[in-house]
C-alpha cells in the first residue's frame, strides 16, 4: 500500500453569514475541533441593514481537507454560502499593514526610500520613527516587512486577507 503525501495548499475562503452573536465562535470552533489552522481571518458587515457579514479565511490543506472544511461550514445554520476563491478562478486579494520603523540619519532616509518603492504611505511620524501604511498582496506585505527588519522595525499590525472574485458577478 502506497500512501501519497501532498503539500498543504493555501486557500482563501469567503463565508457569507448572518451577522449574529456567536457565529465567529462557531466557525473558529469548527476549525479548532478538527485541528485545522487559520492563517488569516477577517470579518466585516456587508449589508445596509447590518444583517449579513462576510468572513474571509485563509487556511491550508490538501484538496480533501479543504472540501471537508467547506462542507462543514455550509452545514452551519447561519451560513448562507461558502466560496473557495482559490478554486473558483481569478480573484483579487489584498491586505493592509501598519509598520512602525525606528531610526535616524541614513537609516531613516533608506526607510523612506524603501517605502516609496512599495508605495507605502507615511501615516505617522516623529523625529525617531515612522508608521507606514501598506496595502497589497500578502507577498508584498511580507517583502516590505523583511526589508524593514534591517532598518529598525519596531512593530507590525496586519488586517488579514480580504478577497473577491474578478468580473461583474457578485458572490
Amino acid at each position: 500500500m502506497k500512501i501519497e503525501h501532498r503539500e498543504a495548499e493555501r486557500h482563501v475562503l469567503t463565508v457569507v453569514v448572518d451577522n449574529e452573536p456567536g457565529i465567529l465562535a462557531k466557525i473558529t470552533g469548527l476549525f479548532t475541533a478538527r485541528g485545522y489552522n487559520i492563517d488569516s481571518l477577517t470579518v466585516a458587515d456587508i449589508s445596509e441593514d447590518h444583517a449579513i457579514s462576510r468572513i474571509t479565511i485563509v487556511t491550508g490543506g490538501p484538496p480533501q481537507v479543504i472540501d471537508q472544511i467547506m462542507a462543514q461550514l455550509e452545514r452551519l445554520v447561519p451560513v448562507h454560502r461558502v466560496i473557495d476563491l482559490t478554486e473558483e478562478g481569478p480573484h483579487v486579494e489584498r491586505e493592509l499593514a501598519l509598520v512602525k520603523v525606528q531610526g535616524t540619519g541614513e537609516i531613516r532616509v533608506e526607510a523612506l526610500r524603501t517605502a516609496e518603492v512599495f508605495r507605502a504611505n507615511v501615516v505617522d511620524t516623529t523625529p525617531q520613527s515612522f508608521v507606514f501604511e501598506l496595502t497589497g498582496s500578502s507577498d508584498k506585505v511580507n517583502s516590505f516587512i523583511v526589508l524593514m527588519r534591517g532598518l529598525g522595525l519596531v512593530e507590525v499590525g496586519r488586517s488579514g486577507v480580504v478577497g473577491m472574485m474578478r468580473g461583474s458577478e457578485g458572490s
